[in-house]
C-alpha cells in the first residue's frame, strides 16, 4: 500500500529536506508542503525508474558523508590557495579518465555528483558503456594518484553502500 503512494521513499525524504532548505524555514507549513511536493515528484517519476536503489549498508552512508564533507573543506582551502597565491600559468589542469568498477546507475551518478561537489574537480562525461568517467582537475601532479584517490575514497564506498 505505502509503495503505491510513495514508490521511492528515500527520494521523498531527500526532497522534503531539500524543500525545507530551499524555503529556509522549518515550520509546519513548509514541512507539509515539502511532503506534498516529495509525494507528487516521487509518484510522477516512478515510471522512469521502476526499481528502487538498494542501500546495502545504511551506516556506511554516515561514513561516506563524513569523508565527502572533509574532502570538500580540504579542497576548498586548496583551491583558495591556488587562486590567491599560485601563478595561473603553473596550474597543471587536465582531464583524467577514471575507469569505473561500479555498475549501478545510482552509484555512478553519486560518484559523478561527489566529484563535482568537491572544489577543483568536475565530472564531465560518462562513457556510453558506463565504464569510465571523464573528470577535469584544476591542478593535478599525478593523474594516476588522482584516479586512485577517487576510486578508493568514493567509488569503493559507494559500491558497498549501493548494492
Amino acid at each position: 500500500m505505502i509503495e503505491r503512494i510513495l514508490p521511492h521513499p528515500v527520494l521523498a525524504a531527500v526532497l522534503v529536506v531539500v524543500w525545507i532548505m530551499l524555503v529556509n524555514a522549518l515550520t509546519p507549513g513548509s514541512v507539509v508542503m515539502g511532503i506534498i511536493v516529495a509525494t507528487v515528484v516521487s509518484k510522477l517519476t516512478s515510471i522512469y525508474w521502476p526499481e528502487r536503489a538498494k542501500i546495502g549498508r545504511p551506516l556506511l552512508v554516515a561514513e561516506y558523508l563524513g569523508v565527502v564533507l572533509y574532502d570538500i573543506v580540504v579542497s576548498s582551502l586548496q583551491v583558495a590557495y591556488l587562486v590567491l597565491f599560485r601563478n595561473p600559468h603553473t596550474l597543471r589542469s587536465q582531464f583524467i579518465t577514471v575507469p569505473l568498477d561500479a555498475r549501478t546507475p545510482e552509484a555512478i551518478v553519486a560518484l559523478a555528483g561527489t566529484i563535482t561537489l568537491t572544489p577543483g574537480t568536475l565530472s564531465v562525461d560518462v562513457s556510453e558503456d558506463m565504464r569510465s568517467l571523464s573528470v577535469h582537475c584544476l591542478d593535478v601532479a599525478d593523474p594516476a594518484a588522482a584516479i586512485g584517490d577517487i576510486k578508493q575514497r568514493y567509488e569503493q564506498r559507494l559500491m558497498r553502500i549501493l548494492t
